[in-house]
Parts: C-alpha cells; structure tokens; sequence
C-alpha cells in the first residue's frame, strides 16, 4: 500500500528524471514484452548525448523481438550459473556479492520508508531495484519527495561509485544487442545526475 502522492508540487525536471529512473529500472528489471518494446520503440530524444542514445535505443526496440531480447536477458543477467554480468552494487564494489554495500543499502532503505517488494527476491543493490528506489525518492512515491540534498546523498551512495561502470559493461559485453543500447542510455543518464549532484553543492 502507498500513499497517494501529489504530483503537482513536483517540477517537471524532475518528474522526467523520475520517469528515465523508473524505465531503465523497468527494462532491466526483466526482458521487456512487446508492449515494453513498441513503448521503447515510439521515444524519441534531442540532439544531447543521452537524447542520441534514446533515439538509438527506439531505433533498436523497433526491430527487437521479445524472444530475441529475453534470450539476450538471460544471457546477460542470468546464464547457466550467472549470466556475463553481475548487476550489484557489493559486487562492483566489493568483488562479492552480499556485501557491506547492501548492508549499508538496507539501512539507508528502511530509514527512508522504501521496502522490498514482496515478489523481488534478487538483493536490492541490484541496478534495476536502485533506478526504481531513485525514481521513487525523487517524487516521493512512498511518502515526501526527497530533498535534493537527500537525493544526492542516496545517489553519491549507492548509485555514483559504480552505475556507470555497470553501464559501459553494459555497453560492452559480448551478448550485448538491444541493451547495449540501454547501456548507453544508462551511463549518459549517470553522468548526467552526478555531474548536477556536483553542481548543486558548489
């Protein structure tokens, strides 16, 4: 159960940042079916850097099919044993999985009122699980908005030492089509919210 929210009060910067958190959470939360895919397929970006990588990403959706990506998911994230990516904060952090970072993830979630859903068993310093909690901070979808102040905090945490990382592997790896292009889209975004995170302190 969460708590209604009211929107207005939140400036539409931010609920476009909301909105890009929540997608990519989405899209990596498992393959995307095709309604997922024809979404993708119809966004269109300007000519920024993350704006060209959405436009990519559309281009690819279009001609993507759900079989193709799901296959291409489980390659990527789940594989026979693992999958070619490890897509967790206390491993890219750590070398491990289940690591201080989750501790430390888990104490900054249940001080914030955010909880794990009850049908996610993955930990939750998986990138998909912390897009969707950055999404839900920055418009206060289980309570007030966060505080800008409180965002980078969360942010400079959990995400900044190693979303970007986790992105250009991304970009990368070998079974890598359609969410190469997520990737891009990925570290773009990043680079985007730490470089105002820095900004807002100065």
């Amino acid at each position: 159960m969460t708590a209604a929210v009211d929107t207005t009060q939140i400036a539409t910067e931010d609920r476009l940042r909301a909105d890009l958190y929540n997608f990519v959470g989405l899209i990596l939360s498992g393959p995307p079916d095709e309604m997922l895919l024809a979404q993708t397929a119809s966004l269109s970006g300007d000519d920024s850097d993350l704006g060209r990588a959405i436009s990519t990403l559309a281009k690819v959706a279009k001609i993507t099919k759900p079989k193709a990506v799901e296959s291409e998911y489980n390659k990527l994230f789940i594989g026979l044993g693992r999958g070619e990516l490890l897509p967790y904060a206390s491993y890219y952090l750590t070398g491990f999985l289940n690591e201080k970072p989750l501790a430390q993830l888990r104490k900054d979630m249940v001080a914030r009122g955010l909880e794990r859903a009850q049908n996610v068993f993955e930990p939750e310093d998986n990138i998909a699980s912390l897009m969707e909690m950055m999404g839900a901070l920055v418009v206060g979808r289980f309570g007030t908005p966060a505080t800008l102040e409180d965002q980078k905090t969360f942010f400079n945490r959990h995400i900044g030492p190693w979303a970007s990382h986790f992105f250009a592997d991304l970009e990368g790896a070998k079974n890598s089509i359609f969410y190469a292009s997520v990737g891009t889209v990925g570290r773009a975004f990043m680079e985007i919210e730490a470089e105002g995170f820095r900004l807002s302190s100065e």
